[in-house]
């Protein structure tokens, strides 16, 4: 099995990927019904040794329902009406979708807002404040 590298941490085994071929539908003439151009490309998450446990887990997650039950990754490409280009097209896909698991996510830091933001926010509540009290109701003795 050969190893495949998607960044310089991160790679998987060539063996863990499987391809099956359908016959696609939409436009293609006689060729869509006798020859099987369309790739379904499937990806055993769990069996793969050489990816990170933390780029798997965000993977499941970018996966979605693209992930079966038995934790592997199906990508289904039926764009063109080549076998050799669905295959690439399937394969550039699974690359992408590692990359960005490959990307640790930022931690978010909590932001405080600033002494002077607090100050305005003050102000303008309190002449809010003071344009309602302005609005009480009429009394007989003012008019």
């Amino acid at each position: 099995m050969t190893q495949i590298c998607v960044t310089s941490r991160v790679s998987f085994e060539d063996g863990s990927i499987d391809y099956r071929f359908t016959r696609a539908g939409g436009p293609g003439g006689q060729n869509v019904n006798k020859v099987e151009t369309a790739v379904e490309l499937r990806f055993d998450l769990a069996g793969d040794r050489l990816l990170p446990e933390d780029v798997k887990v965000r993977l499941r997650q970018l996966a979605g329902r693209r992930l079966s039950g038995q934790d592997i990754l199906i990508i289904q490409a039926q764009r063109f009406r080549s076998q050799g280009l669905n295959r690439e097209d399937a394969f550039a896909r699974l690359l992408a979708l590692i990359e960005r698991a490959a990307a640790v996510p930022e931690a978010r830091l909590p932001s405080m807002p600033s002494g002077s933001a607090r100050r305005r926010r003050m102000e303008v509540k309190k002449l809010r404040s003071a344009t309602k009290a302005t609005r009480g109701a009429v009394r007989a003795d003012d008019g």
